[in-house]
């Protein structure tokens, strides 16, 4: 029997090594998450870390603004066209789906990225053109950040499980 329910998460909620030095929170995987999903019965699909894919492991971090690029946004839009080609199918089906986002980030942030002036309202770039690809091919999905403040790390997880119902 199928679940229907999939959660597309950000790659560092599964894989906190491909974080910028410094920024990471976890040593592997976010693993109260993962387990939280696997609880509901949800499958994951893991979204692609452009940032990486760009600057490689040893990056520097930046603000949207330097990742707002011609060639970047290229890049994320072709990293996604598989997701959403997958999204597509399981869409004929009528499955659920939620995305979890890291809020902060200038890639993977849904709700509040990270510029010049500092955190604000708004998509990182990843975000922009999956959240745009979404639309464009009529795929509905519920969206969360993960915080950038680990003291609501306890509240998020109560929120997400909410969610999950």
């Amino acid at each position: 029997m199928k679940g229907k329910k999939i959660a597309i998460v950000a790659h560092c909620i599964l894989n906190q090594n491909s974080v910028v030095n410094g920024l990471e929170r976890a040593e592997g995987a976010f693993n109260e998450i993962i387990e939280l999903l696997l609880k509901k019965n949800y499958a994951i699909i893991q979204l692609p870390c452009p940032e990486m894919l760009f600057l490689g492991i040893d990056r520097k971090g930046r603000t949207k603004e330097e990742y707002d690029t011609d060639e970047y946004r290229k890049l994320c839009r072709e990293v996604l066209k598989s997701i959403i080609k997958y999204l597509k199918e399981y869409s004929k089906e009528e499955f659920k789906f939620i995305l979890i986002g890291i809020e902060g980030s200038p890639t993977c942030g849904i709700f509040k990225t990270v510029t010049k002036e500092g955190l604000i309202d708004g998509s990182g770039i990843l975000m922009e053109e999956f959240l745009k690809m979404l639309e464009d091919n009529k795929i509905h999905i519920k969206k969360f950040d993960f915080p950038v403040n680990m003291n609501k790390y306890n509240k998020f997880l109560k929120e997400l499980e909410r969610l999950l119902r």
